[in-house]
């Protein structure tokens, strides 16, 4: 794939132009990327270490983890080195780079998100064969449908605008390089385009959406026939889920299912899916999962107590 245009770089306007405000903003968001990765480091070696978290919702988990810190290492990083070095300017080819690789792991999530939900519809519908639906060999197919899933998804974003000439100036008006910030620069009707965004981008997060919401409307209806503690226990993995779905997939839908256009909070709604949203997850997991708290406690104990022996 070759570039028609002759622009070698752009320049990004960032998140604020006040340097004040720019050294608030990077302590921030250093703190949320640090807390990102150990967090979602923590539940990784938790399910892995862990020999009551061996069940593919767990396997699922841990993969979700690594596609947040992925996720959040494909834009984070690159906006706090800007913020501590003033440095405003991206390569052509390293905006290109960064818009793959987002998309990537984001469209990569949302349909493992699905798959996560497929798990709890047939671990609460199913569960005399969930062992027996949910094998390690359909995990593992499951995870790699949702892998080349975003990477169709990304591959169909990056085409969308690598090829277009761009005329005028080259800033873009972000601290990231996006699709929709991207066509504003471009010298010619993006009408098509913006309508093949929107079906690739919104209208996957839509569907996706629909189908989570169909998938867990079956699952409470289900939870009648189950006990007490069951049910406890099914709407405790279910709620978390449902929280993580909610932050993600509905920010994915408000921001792109839309004409091609950039308004003023869309840089702070970037910002909380792309950032605190990936920050929140292991918290939100946690808390309301007494399977994975039990385990990240025993995991500790472990740690303090082995230098004493």
């Amino acid at each position: 794939m070759e570039s028609r245009n002759n622009v070698t770089y752009f320049v990004l306007l960032g998140l604020t132009q006040n340097p004040k405000e720019g050294k608030v903003l990077l302590v921030m968001f250093l703190f949320v990327y640090i807390l990102t990765v150990v967090g979602n480091f923590l539940i990784i070696v938790t399910i892995t270490v862990s020999k009551t978290l061996n069940t593919p919702m767990y396997f699922f988990l841990a993969c979700l983890s690594c596609m947040d810190i992925a996720y959040s290492s494909s834009i984070t990083p690159r906006l706090i080195s800007d913020l501590f070095f003033g440095e405003k300017t991206i390569t052509f080819r390293s905006c290109m780079t960064q818009l793959f690789t987002e998309h990537f792991f984001s469209g990569s999530g949302v349909f493992l998100l699905l798959v996560m939900a497929y798990d709890r519809y047939v671990a609460i519908c199913k569960p005399l064969h969930y062992f027996v639906i949910m094998r390690q060999r359909v995990c593992v197919v499951l995870l790699v449908v949702s892998w080349v899933g975003g990477f169709l998804h990304s591959v169909i974003q990056l085409s969308t605008v690598y090829g277009l000439p761009v005329c005028g100036p080259n800033i873009i008006d972000h601290f990231l390089c996006d699709t929709y910030p991207l066509l504003k620069l471009v010298c010619t009707d993006t009408f098509v385009i913006g309508i093949l965004v929107v079906a690739n981008g919104g209208l996957i997060c839509t569907i996706v959406f629909l189908l989570l919401l169909v998938s867990y409307g079956v699952i409470l209806h289900s939870l009648k026939n189950l006990s007490q503690e069951g049910r406890q226990k099914a709407l405790q993995t279910c709620g978390s889920h449902i929280t993580v779905v909610v932050c993600f997939v509905v920010a994915c839908i408000f921001m792109y299912v839309r004409s091609v256009k950039t308004f003023p909070k869309d840089k702070l709604l970037i910002v909380f899916y792309t950032m605190i949203t990936p920050m929140l997850n292991p918290l939100i997991y946690s808390l309301r999962n007494s399977e994975l708290t039990n385990a990240l406690k025993k995991l500790s104990r472990r740690n303090i107590m082995s230098p004493i022996k």
